[in-house]
C-alpha cells in the first residue's frame, strides 16, 4: 500500500494554508519515483508491482535515472514547463529498500544532478517492516532520506499474515525504533481498514499501538474491493482463497475509518485529507502537490505527471508512463492528456474536496469566473442538501458522511462521461 504514488498524490506549506496558482513561477516541483519491486505481493495489492528476480532491478534503475536526465526534453515533448527547484521527492511502490544502497543512491544522485533539491526539502521512502538492516538505514542517510513511510496495514499480527504480510508488531516497533535511533523521527504508518479477519476489538489495537509510537502521521485506508487485485476479485467472486470470506463488511470497514478519525483526532493526530492524518506540522509535504494541483514530475512504472502548460491551448498538461514493467523498460513512450480549463474548474473541486479544509468558492470565482461557479451551485446545494457538503461562508468541505460516499460527491463536478484521475 504506497501512501502516495503513480495511482495519483503539495505545497511546501502546512495543511492550513492556501496553495499557490499557476501563474507563481515560484512553486517548487514535486518528484515521485515507482519502485515496482516487492519481497512478496500482497494479497490486497491493486498497484502496479510485484516480485521480480533481481537482474532487473539493474535495467529498471538505468531507465529511471536516464528519464530523470532527460526529463526537460520530455517536459518539451509533452508540452508542459518544468521547474527546476525540487521541494518533495517521494520513492514508493512496491518497496523502494528491495534496491541495493548504491541502487538508490544513482536515483538520488540523478534527481540532483538534474534538478537543484532545496536543503530543506521533504525526502520520502516507502518502507516494508523488517527489511531496515544497518545497510539500508545507513543508505537512507546518505540519499538524505529525512521521512519514512512504514507499510504496517496492521499490528495485529494474524491479520497482517492473511494479506501476505511478512513482519510482526515486534517487527515493526523495533524497526521504528532503530529509525529514531539513526535520527529518522518523522515517521508515517500505514494501516488499512477491512482487513480479513478484522474486528472493531482489533482495529482499536491496531489503533492503539499506532497512537503508542508517537509516529507523526498516519495514513488510513479502507479496503479496495475490486478485480485489480487477487483478494478483491475473491470477494467479488464469493470464494474463500486468501481469506475472503473473512473480509467485513462495507457497514463495519466504515465503522473502522469513523473509530481511526475520532482516535486519532482525540489524540493530537489531526485528519487533514480523507484518508491522511498528522500532527501539527507533519502534514505530507508531497501527497499535498496533488490535492492542491502543484506541478509534479512521477519516473518509473506508472507514474504520473502534471506540468503547466507552455501553450495558450489548455491549462496543464498530465502525462502517464506504462504500467507494465517490460513495456517501461523497453522505453514505451508517455501517454499525454491535456488539461482544459474546464477540466483543471472539475479538478480543483475533485481534488480539493479531499482535504479537509475544502474548497474557497471565492478563489475558484477568481480563479475561473463566476458563471463557471454558477454553473455549479446547483450540484453543491444538492449535496448539502444530502448531508455530504457542508459550507462556511465561502468555504465547502466533505461532511463525515461526505468522506464516506466521496466518489459520489466527486462525480457530481465531472462533466458526463469523465471519471477521475486515475
Amino acid at each position: 500500500m504506497a501512501e502516495a504514488g503513480a495511482r495519483m498524490e503539495k505545497v511546501e506549506c502546512g495543511a492550513g494554508a492556501p496553495a499557490r496558482g499557476w501563474d507563481n513561477q515560484m512553486v517548487a516541483l514535486g518528484i515521485y519515483i515507482s519502485v515496482p519491486f516487492c519481497k512478496t505481493k500482497c494479497s490486497y495489492c491493486n498497484f502496479a508491482s510485484d516480485v521480480f528476480s533481481r537482474v532487473v532491478f539493474e535495467r529498471y534503475v538505468d531507465r529511471v535515472c536516464a528519464a530523470v536526465i532527460h526529463s526537460p526534453q520530455l517536459a518539451n515533448e509533452m508540452g508542459g514547463q518544468i521547474e527546476r527547484e525540487v521541494d518533495s521527492i517521494y520513492l514508493g511502490g512496491g518497496t523502494p529498500t528491495v534496491l541495493e544502497a548504491g541502487q538508490l543512491r544513482r536515483i538520488f544522485d540523478a534527481v540532483r544532478i538534474q534538478f537543484s533539491v532545496r536543503a530543506d526539502a521533504e525526502v520520502t521512502v516507502e518502507c516494508a517492516p523488517g527489511i531496515l538492516g544497518p545497510e539500508v538505514l545507513e543508505g537512507l542517510l546518505r540519499c538524505g532520506v529525512n521521512r519514512v513511510s512504514l507499510g504496517v496495514q496492521s499490528f495485529v499480527d494474524a491479520e497482517a499474515a492473511a494479506v501476505g504480510r511478512l513482519h510482526k508488531r515486534a517487527t515493526v516497533l523495533d524497526d521504528i525504533a532503530r529509525l529514531r535511533a539513526a535520527g529518522l523521527a518523522n515517521i508515517n504508518i500505514d494501516l488499512i481498514a477491512g482487513l480479513p479477519h478484522q474486528t472493531a476489538e482489533s482495529w482499536q489495537e491496531s489503533l492503539a499501538e499506532t497512537l503508542a509510537t508517537g509516529a507523526s502521521h498516519v495514513s488510513v485506508y479502507m479496503l479496495e474491493v475490486d478485480e485489480d487485485s487477487r483478494l478483491g476479485r475473491e470477494v467479488i467472486a464469493g470464494g474463500t482463497r486468501y481469506h475472503a470470506h473473512f473480509v467485513p463488511d462495507e457497514e463495519a470497514t466504515a465503522d473502522f475509518y469513523l473509530a481511526a478519525c475520532e482516535s486519532l483526532g482525540a489524540n493530537g493526530i489531526a485528519q487533514y485529507e480523507i484518508s491522511n492524518f498528522a500532527r501539527p506540522g507533519s502534514e505530507s509535504r508531497h501527497n499535498l502537490k496533488y490535492w492542491t494541483r502543484q506541478p509534479y514530475l512521477g519516473f518509473g512504472v506508472d507514474a504520473h505527471s502534471m506540468l503547466k502548460s507552455a501553450t495558450p491551448e489548455a491549462e496543464a498538461v498530465r502525462f502517464a508512463t506504462a504500467d507494465v514493467l517490460e513495456k517501461y523498460v523497453a522505453g514505451s513512450p508517455a501517454q499525454k492528456t491535456a488539461v482544459s480549463t474546464a477540466n483543471a474548474l472539475e479538478e480543483r473541486f475533485f481534488l480539493g474536496l479531499r482535504l479537509n479544509r475544502g474548497v474557497d468558492l471565492s478563489e475558484v470565482a477568481a480563479d475561473f469566473g463566476r458563471s463557471a461557479l454558477d454553473n455549479l451551485f446547483a450540484a453543491i446545494n444538492q449535496l448539502i442538501g444530502d448531508g455530504l457538503l457542508q459550507r462556511d461562508g465561502d468555504r465547502i468541505s466533505l461532511t463525515p458522511r461526505g468522506r464516506l460516499l466521496s466518489n459520489e460527491v466527486f462525480q457530481a463536478f465531472l462533466a458526463p462521461g469523465v471519471t477521475t484521475l486515475p
